[in-house]
């Protein structure tokens, strides 16, 4: 098993708990905080989505989905076009709305195909080139991958918790 074949399945692996966190949720239950200061199940599956779709553009040369197939306009969240969710205040995690589920999973589905795209050509001997050089030591592509991973596994957590919340009420 090649490096690729890893990721593949550790990305499909979030796409598939985004799925089984938001089937079947009303926009209500999307769109419920469990206390003022939380966040949605929303903003948590639409962050962890834009920082995947963000950083993977980023690394790969590749124009950010959000961007480049009009996502920014479907959601109309009244936040900069760049916005990824990163350090957002209460008021602006309460901006992060939608009306269904399935915009949200639109936009996450469009992102993980881009992802996978990118992930299904890449060679071991990529994984070494630096993507970012504002830390030290300079961010990997394969560090910046893993890391990713990690957000977006901790965030559908995150996600999956609030869920199991909601359901209990």
């Amino acid at each position: 098993m090649q490096a690729k074949d890893v990721l593949v399945d550790a990305y499909s692996r979030i796409q598939e708990e985004v799925h089984a966190v938001v089937d079947g949720l009303s926009a209500d239950e999307l769109n419920a905080r469990i206390d003022d200061e939380a966040n949605s199940i929303t903003w948590l599956v639409w962050h962890l989505t834009r920082v995947q779709d963000d950083h993977v553009a980023d690394a790969s040369g590749l124009k950010q989905v959000w961007l480049a197939q009009d996502w920014a306009d479907r959601f109309g969240l009244g936040l900069p076009r760049r916005d990824t969710g990163y350090g957002h205040t209460s008021s602006k995690v309460a901006k992060v709305r939608v009306d269904s589920g399935d915009l949200l999973l639109g936009y996450h589905d469009a992102v993980h195909e881009q992802t996978l795209t990118f992930l299904r050509d890449l060679d071991d001997d990529e994984l070494d080139r630096v993507v970012d050089e504002n830390w030290s030591p300079p961010v990997t592509l394969g560090v910046r991958l893993v890391s990713v991973l990690s957000d977006d596994l901790q965030h559908v957590g995150q996600a999956a918790f609030v869920r199991g919340v909601l359901q209990a009420r």
